[in-house]
């Protein structure tokens, strides 16, 4: 297992990553690692295993905020650190996957269906 504070620094990398063009639109956005997904956000997510959700983002695409889009709490997305790991082996596995989960979620960010990211 890697310490919490190595695994939110290669979230943070996979952020510093990313092209300037998507950096520029990530704004109302909170980014956090927690160790699992909590027994609601399975529920509402209709998932049974906390090892089944990677990563979630809560919030409102970029695509569907219009004019009166304002004063409204950020977005959230959630990078969870165990089940990451249980599907990895290496650190080196561990970094590439945090990598596709940050991308993925920020994909739902930028209004990507499920669909679209696969």
């Amino acid at each position: 297992m890697i310490e919490k504070n190595k695994f939110e620094k290669l979230v943070a990398e996979a952020i510093d990553g990313l092209p300037e063009k998507f950096q520029r639109k990530m704004n109302n956005i909170n980014i956090a690692v927690e160790d699992r997904p909590s027994r609601e956000i399975l529920r509402k997510q209709g998932i049974k295993s906390p090892m089944n959700l990677l990563g979630l983002y809560q919030g409102v695409p970029l695509k569907k905020r219009g004019v009166y889009y304002s004063n409204v709490l950020p977005d959230m997305i959630t990078i969870y650190k165990e089940p990451i790991e249980m599907l990895c082996r290496n650190e080196n596995s561990v970094k590439e996957r945090v990598r596709e989960v940050v991308m993925h979620e920020l994909g739902h960010h930028f209004g990507m269906t499920e669909e679209e990211l696969a």
